[in-house]
């Protein structure tokens, strides 16, 4: 695998597949702001453009197409718009998916969108879902599925993990063959980093399934494509993952949900692989990561040569970003708040002036985004909203021009005071997460997952999902039955001795419940127990059979039946008195015969009972507020 020239551009080599990479979209970003809401379906209706421009293949989408897991109505108008007026045509898709495509595509056809006899597309799209627009609820649903079932996207990479019991993930690749060249295509949407990673350091967790080769061609000659959308950042152990974790055997990497556009693929030391990542193609945090130009990326391949071009954006609103320490600044008083204004107000004037140049004459161009981060170790704060106001007009972002902060080195829990003492500032709120609760609480969940817990939380809080828990309590309980039938196929019908002394432990079990202390008496041996699940099995199954011959004809009540029922008892050990008679009442019981009216004859309740049921009727008084009166019937 190289990185290098593989045909001169728009040259007309059969062999070269050509795919355009983006990723982070956000569409119907700021949808309620009147000045930036069109800025998201701007640079998507260029995305296409420029896929028409350089006469690529397909699209390829990194996820986070949608802002938001639930979009607008007006959002998902504008994007089917968009769609259809630059996927659908008459020009023959020049390459072929030879894999099953049921196995990696999520949709109900089986197949990709432009191999469909009812839909003529002339621009495939394949896409991942991001952590904002995932798949939630009892379905597993998210708004891709949407495009996907319409036909206007191919949706791949979506994984159902369920509850936390599901500790497995299947990736199999699209393959794409276009004459001599190969690609295999893997991708993976969105999981939570910290459960991700641990299924990565579990072994056997992610099973990639190897691509086989059609007709004799060996598996060497596959160009290996990743997508996938999650945290990069090694800083921290449990937020995100490492390109070291990903299988040597891939080529190529594209790393969706960073951000900042590093387009340029560069080489993993002691894996081989490269990783580029593209960058969102709208700017949704104002940082200095995202002040850089923002990029698509053209990829070239012919046989396990790739040449990457990056390829700048034009309708991205402009940004400007600076950092500025109060404390390094000479002409400003921390006494004096009118300096603070003043230092501030030429550096926003600056880089206004400074966006001026970039743009230059021509078309009217955007208001550009400006922040300012503003260290205010040893001054006072202002107030942002008031200090935007005068440049209402000027720039995008008049209400959060200016953010404060304070240095990690200046920020310190303890300050010694004039007098000696220490003043101790408040520290961070340390975020409580289910796990915590759970543990501290010392709750024995059985079958809702705390992990579950706490991605319901978080869906319902971040993505607005009223269905969370319902969804969490739903797929937990499925798993659990699941759990209890696939236990149930273990006891054998020969197996009587072990399914004998499971019966007999729940059923102490439940009488411990029930009173509090350990029964003697009332426990019975392992056999009986036995005998007395074979009987009510039996008469289950007799009765089952008696109601499908005639539902309308009664069973007469044996003597021995019409005595036990006589016995002061409750009513939940019945059905274990019936082994207490001779052997013969098991028999007796399933050879019930059918009978007339004259032998049915209810059964009074107890005289307690009614005693009872006398006591709680309800009086014709009510009392009033002059005295007692009768209550209307």
């Amino acid at each position: 695998m190289e990185a290098a020239a593989v045909v001169g551009r728009g040259g007309g080599s059969s062999s070269t597949l050509r795919i355009l990479v983006a990723t982070d979209c956000h569409l119907g970003y700021l949808e309620k702001d009147e000045l930036r809401r069109p800025d998201s379906f701007d640079t998507f209706e260029e995305i296409f453009s420029l896929a028409e421009q350089h006469k690529v293949d397909f699209v390829l989408l990194g996820g986070n197409l949608f802002h938001e897991n639930n979009p607008s109505r007006s959002t998902l108008v504008k994007t089917i718009e968009i769609l259809r007026r630059c996927c659908l045509g008459d020009r023959p898709v020049q390459f072929q998916v030879v894999s099953d495509q049921a196995t990696s595509l999520q949709n109900l056809f089986g197949r990709v969108n432009h191999e469909d006899p009812n839909i003529n597309i002339s621009l495939p799209v394949f896409t991942i879902h991001g952590d904002h627009d995932d798949p939630t609820g009892v379905d597993n649903m998210s708004a891709i599925d949407v495009l996907a079932s319409a036909g206007f996207v191919n949706y791949f990479g979506k994984v159902d993990l369920g509850s936390s019991d599901v500790d497995e993930i299947s990736l199999h690749p699209i393959l794409i063959k276009k004459a001599a060249t190969s690609v295999a295509l893997y991708g993976l949407g969105n999981v939570r980093d910290t459960r991700l990673r641990e299924m990565f350091q579990t072994p056997g967790a992610i099973k990639w399934i190897n691509h086989e080769s059609p007709e004799d061609m060996p598996l060497s000659n596959w160009f290996n494509i990743m997508i996938l959308h999650q945290n990069r950042r090694t800083a921290s152990p449990d937020n995100g993952i490492t390109e070291y974790l990903l299988p040597h055997s891939l080529d190529l990497v594209i790393w969706g949900h960073e951000h900042e556009s590093i387009a340029d693929p560069q080489e993993v030391p002691g894996i081989g692989f490269h990783i580029t990542q593209p960058g969102s193609t709208i700017t949704t945090s104002l940082t200095s990561a995202e002040a850089t130009q923002k990029h698509v990326l053209l990829l070239e391949i012919k046989g396990m040569k790739y040449r990457p071009t990056k390829i700048p954006l034009k309708t991205v609103r402009p940004f400007e970003y600076a950092e500025v320490v109060l404390e390094e600044q000479e002409d400003v008083d921390p006494n004096d708040e009118r300096t603070v204004h003043a230092h501030l107000d030429k550096v926003v004037e600056n880089l206004i002036e400074k966006n001026n140049r970039k743009t230059g004459s021509g078309s009217e161009p955007k208001l550009p985004l400006v922040r300012i981060k503003v260290d205010y170790s040893g001054f006072s704060t202002i107030n942002p909203h008031r200090f935007g106001q005068k440049y209402v007009g000027k720039v995008a972002n008049p209400q959060d021009v200016i953010v404060f902060s304070r240095s990690a080195k200046r920020r310190q829990n303890t300050q010694v005071n004039t007098d000696g003492s220490e003043q101790i500032y408040p520290t961070d709120l340390d975020q409580c997460t289910v796990e915590d609760l759970v543990a501290e609480s010392n709750v024995k969940t059985q079958i809702l997952q705390v992990n579950d817990l706490q991605t319901a939380l978080h869906v319902f809080v971040k993505k607005d999902d009223n269905m969370a828990f319902h969804s969490c309590l739903q797929k937990n309980t499925e798993d659990a039955k699941k759990k209890l039938t696939d236990g149930s196929s273990e006891f054998k019908s020969g197996d009587k001795e072990k399914l004998a002394l499971e019966l007999d432990r729940c059923m102490q079990a439940s009488a411990k419940q029930e009173t509090g202390s350990t029964p003697s008496s009332q426990n019975l041996p392992a056999s009986m127990a036995l005998s007395a699940f074979e009987e009510l099995k039996c008469s289950s199954d007799h009765v089952d059979q008696d109601t499908h011959n005639d539902s309308d004809e009664l069973i007469e009540i044996s003597s021995e039946d019409e005595e036990r029922h006589q016995l002061p008892r409750p009513v939940k050990r019945t059905a274990l008195a019936m082994v207490d008679g001779p052997a013969s009442s098991s028999s007796s019981s399933c050879s019930r015969r059918k009978t007339d009216l004259t032998s049915y004859r209810r059964i009074p309740p107890p005289k307690e009972e009614e005693d009872g049921r006398a006591k709680k009727r309800r009086s014709p008084h009510v009392a009033g507020r002059y005295g007692a009166v009768r209550r209307n019937r």
